[in-house]
């Protein structure tokens, strides 16, 4: 007997944005990064990132539940700031914009 799966993986993301100058951090969590960015970068909802024009996605890291992206989310945040640069280093050195 086969067995047919016909639903999908919810995906969770912790994202961490910055501004021009790479100097402010903001991180967040989603179940949809594309639109979410697109919100930020396009000041949809006043706030932090659209008072600091914090628009840039230097950082993404999947969770497939809404829980361990949660966790994930408090953890980054209680980091230093170095901390949070070095785990953005580790993968996109250069601070490129990862949702162009």
């Amino acid at each position: 007997m086969a067995i047919s799966w016909k639903g999908t993986i919810e995906m969770y993301y912790v994202y961490i944005l910055t501004n021009k100058g790479n100097n402010v951090l903001y991180t967040g969590v989603t179940n949809n990064i594309e639109r979410r960015v697109f919100e930020h970068k396009e000041n949809i909802n006043s706030g932090f990132t659209a008072t600091y024009n914090v628009h840039k996605c230097v950082y993404v890291e999947e969770c497939s539940s809404i829980d361990d992206a949660i966790a994930r989310e408090k953890q980054i945040k209680s980091w230093s700031r170095k901390k949070k640069f070095d785990l953005i280093n580790s993968v996109n050195p250069e601070m490129n914009d990862l949702c162009e």
